[in-house]
């Protein structure tokens, strides 16, 4: 009998301490970032990880998705080498199990990693790089989607500023040698063409050229009133550079890279005036996304005020992305790629974001949520992105 009293005694404090002990909590979501974070293009890594991490911490202090898994998100650096973005990207999916993957600024590291996608069916968010077709790709399921720029319509977007805007008639185009700049020449020549516009000429230029006045002083001598550019920070301020040391006055038009990194840095003075489009702004009056993540920027980050904002495209964009991804993931009911991948082509109801209300951001056939109407032209202008001056 003293035996039976013991047993049942030890078994009802064994049940007391189980009932006492917390459960375990449940394991994190992963969500991971292949990117630039070092090297020149450095910026543009850390804005995008700004935007997904602050996005990340109002889904956690809601709860988490599916039933309380909170978000972790995990970085891999790809510096800007397609190789090396391929080897993180399975290492993301394969050994840290992330349920989506985001992207960073090269073109050519995105264009190289759109196989393992879709073997390991994860979904990618692109929160940068523009290639075309890196969400165009041809793939069916199509694991890759994006809220950024698309070089088609961004392609339509420069030259309609050049042509409408500023008036000009003789574009030159300033091409990085790449599968950026490539994806760009198709998409300018195309939007030239349809203009009825003949550019005066094309250049061209490699990663670390140090000087680009051989091919500036060809625009110039063919009569150039405008150069169109296509170039990320580090060429872009050599560019700009150049374009001083020939003495020309010429108006610059670019796409976005020159944002991603140190341009205003390498280039001081001299990148004064030189505008490039962007997909979203900090400066006006914000909605409440707008205003909840600046304060954001300044209690995280250090933030002063919008023109404090390293490379705000980055941010916009992940942000946004971010909150679409979890979206898709309590939708799914599963952080199973397939099923996310499934969800995020048919959000079902409209979603108020920063950029704007997406609805839908996507479809089975358009994986871009933005296109030149969500452009804006911005400029440097004392080493700050400032908002273009309208009359």
């Amino acid at each position: 009998m003293r035996y039976v009293c013991s047993l049942l005694l030890a078994c009802a404090v064994a049940l007391s301490l189980s009932a006492a002990s917390p459960a375990p909590a449940a394991s994190p979501l992963k969500i991971g970032l292949a990117a630039a974070v070092s090297g020149g293009s450095a910026a543009s890594g850390e804005a995008i990880k700004r935007g997904i991490q602050i996005a990340i911490d109002e889904i956690n202090a809601k709860g988490g998705l599916l039933g309380g898994r909170k978000l972790e998100l995990v970085i891999r650096d790809d510096e800007g080498n397609p190789a090396k973005g391929v080897t993180i990207a399975r290492e993301l999916v394969e050994r840290e199990k992330v349920a989506a993957v985001f992207g960073g600024l090269h073109t050519t590291v995105a264009l190289a990693q759109v196989p393992v996608w879709h073997e390991l069916k994860t979904p990618y968010m692109g929160a940068w790089a523009a290639g075309t077709n890196i969400a165009q790709n041809g793939k069916k399921p199509n694991y890759v989607f994006r809220v950024s720029a698309n070089d088609d319509y961004a392609d339509r977007y420069l030259t309609r500023y050049a042509l409408d805007t500023l008036k000009k008639t003789k574009p030159g185009l300033l091409l990085e040698n790449t599968a950026w700049g490539q994806s760009n020449e198709v998409g300018l020549l195309k939007w030239l063409a349809e203009r009825k516009v003949k550019h005066v000429g094309i250049e061209k230029f490699n990663w670390n050229d140090p000087d680009m006045s051989p091919q500036l002083l060809r625009l110039k001598n063919a009569g150039a009133d405008v150069v169109i550019m296509v170039a990320n920070a580090p060429e872009g301020a050599q560019v700009v550079k150049s374009r001083a040391k020939i003495g020309w006055a010429v108006p610059m038009v670019a796409h976005w890279g020159i944002s991603g990194g140190r341009f205003a840095e390498l280039t001081g003075d001299l990148s004064d005036g030189v505008a490039f489009l962007q997909t979203y702004s900090f400066f006006g009056k914000q909605n409440e996304r707008g205003q909840a993540l600046l304060k954001a920027l300044k209690d995280k980050y250090g933030v002063k005020g919008p023109e404090d904002i390293i490379a705000p495209v980055g941010t916009a964009n992940a942000y946004d992305g971010m909150h679409l991804i979890a979206l898709a993931v309590a939708q799914a009911g599963s952080a199973d790629g397939a099923k996310v991948r499934d969800a995020l082509e048919s959000l079902q109801a409209p979603y108020a974001g920063l950029i704007k209300t997406y609805k839908p951001p996507f479809t089975a056939d358009q994986h871009d949520a933005l296109t030149d109407d969500d452009y804006i032209m911005v400029v440097w202008k004392g080493g700050k992105i400032v908002p273009v001056a309208t009359k």
